[in-house]
């Protein structure tokens, strides 16, 4: 999305292709793919479109054309010059389409699946299906006949369970062992209730409970795999509801873009301190924030999601015109319009993230924080130096759970050099690389004891100790590694290259 004069609030009612050499053919609320010319060719099109009423154009190379849809009032998307028109229009009309199918405008993608889903899950149980989430909010229902039962149709009609027969359930234990873990749940029919016979299921992200899945059985009896369906189709759904849980909306949305567009250089800094009422001129900072990766990606997600709420709040109390998004998996705050010597709050305001976040969600977090930069368009900068802190607190040389630059410079700056070197083999000397090889050969015992001594400062005992071998252990490796590689660590020079690469 590169340009929305009338906010993303804006309905898209069809999804028609537009060639140039054609007479214009849409109509107010079409999204009009233009085919046949991109970034400056495609200036007539999107004028007309924007003449006609329509939502939006998609056009390639777009970025040439922003300040066109600008002045004829019409959102811009930019599509990719490697994308097909054909599956362009395949993957809008259904998302239009499942918007219609969903009854939900503000969240049509997500329902619209739902929907296709519960009735998939309907063919396969041989029942009359309903998705809900934690609050016996009705989500989604497949299609059915006159075997309904009273529940199901006071359910779908009031988009929520009735209170009346929720009592029951929660007296009889079904939401209890619903929530207690992944199995089916079994209700049996109860006339005198208005309660035919139906299974459940619950939908979680590891522990966390997300909704339910009901299939109540109608005319003809649930088919044989009706059990099996459900269970898989409860593990099928979990990253269906964290997107209807975690979705934002269509405001917090823009701000999450804006940031990312500023960070990646895709958006001046004048447009975005405009948004958001920053002055460009002052100095900003960029934090960053990571999850561990050694939990199922739905739990993540979840986690993450609620970690961006947490710290939207906090940036928020600590800057009005802060911006939180989520990039590449980790959460980036900017703090703009900040006063001189902000580190020291900053890095109060991180701890104290970090502290509550690791109470709610029961995880470890890390937050890095970014240089101070002088002015907005130079918050790049500060993301990259905090994204360099994540990575070196990631490879353990940090055991703090906030750090910044200043904390571990030394570190970074190391790695940065070691990169460079493991960029540049023609700077390599090629003597440790035969080293290397020789020593992957004969048991890898060498260069180690070559390392710890130099990080010993040639203190053999200390090096033994860190080794856990005797020190005339360590005097023989070394004194061996430079036999066979040929290097003098009696040379300051070889001996500051020789630590450097074999560190690689």
């Amino acid at each position: 999305m590169l340009a929305a004069p009338g906010g993303l609030g804006v309905g898209v009612e069809d999804v028609v292709i537009h060639d140039p050499e054609d007479p214009p053919d849409a109509h107010p609320g079409d999204l009009v793919l233009v085919i046949g010319a991109r970034g400056r060719s495609a200036s007539g099109a999107i004028r007309a479109a924007g003449r006609s009423g329509a939502a939006a154009v998609a056009v390639k190379n777009g970025s040439a054309v922003v300040n066109v849809a600008a002045d004829a009032g019409i959102a811009l998307i930019e599509v990719g010059h490697e994308a097909r028109w054909e599956q362009v229009e395949a993957l809008a009309r259904g998302v239009v389409d499942a918007a219609r199918a969903g009854g939900e405008a503000d969240s049509g993608e997500v329902l619209g699946d739902l929907f296709s889903l519960a009735q998939t899950i309907a063919t396969l149980t041989g029942g009359l299906v309903s998705i809900e989430d934690t609050a016996s909010r009705v989500l989604a229902y497949s299609r059915a006949g006159d075997e309904v039962d009273e529940l199901r149709r006071l359910s779908i009609l009031g988009r929520e369970g009735p209170e009346r027969y929720l009592a029951m359930l929660r007296e009889w234990g079904v939401y209890q062992r619903l929530r207690a873990g992944e199995g089916i749940v079994r209700i049996d029919e109860r006339p005198d209730l208005g309660i035919r016979r139906r299974i459940a299921a619950g939908i979680h992200a590891g522990s966390q409970p997300l909704g339910t899945i009901w299939v109540q059985e109608g005319a003809h009896p649930l088919t044989e795999s009706a059990e099996v369906a459900l269970l898989g189709a409860s593990r099928a759904l979990a990253p269906q509801l964290i997107r209807h849980r975690t979705l934002p909306s269509p405001e917090l949305r823009l701000r999450e873009d804006l940031l990312a567009g500023l960070l990646d250089g895709r958006v001046d800094a004048e447009s975005v301190a405009d948004d958001i009422g920053a002055d460009p001129g002052k100095p900003a900072m960029v934090l960053a924030f990571s999850l561990p990766r050694d939990r199922a990606a739905t739990d993540r997600q979840l986690r993450r999601a609620e970690l961006v709420h947490l710290i939207t709040v906090h940036t928020a109390a600590y800057r009005r015109s802060a911006l939180v998004s989520v990039i590449g998996g980790r959460v980036y705050a900017l703090l703009p319009d900040l006063p001189e010597h902000a580190d020291a709050p900053i890095l109060a305001l991180a701890k104290e993230i970090v502290g509550t976040a690791q109470r709610h969600l029961d995880v470890r977090v890390r937050a890095a924080l970014g240089g101070v930069v002088p002015r907005l368009s130079d918050a790049a900068a500060s993301r990259g130096d905090a994204d360099r802190v994540l990575a070196t607190m990631a490879r353990g040389h940090e055991t703090a759970d906030v750090a910044s630059l200043a904390d571990v410079r030394a570190e970074v700056l190391l790695s940065e050099v070691l990169a460079f070197l493991g960029e540049q083999p023609r700077i390599r000397d090629p003597r440790l690389t035969e080293l290397r090889a020789h020593d992957a050969e004969h048991g890898g015992i060498l260069v180690p004891a070559v390392l710890a001594y130099l990080d010993a400062f040639g203190d053999v005992r200390r090096a033994a100790r860190e080794l856990n071998i005797h020190p005339n252990t360590v005097r023989y490796r070394v004194r061996r590694a430079g036999e066979v590689s040929g290097i003098d660590l009696d040379d300051p020079a070889q001996r500051v290259l020789t630590q450097l690469l074999l560190r690689l």
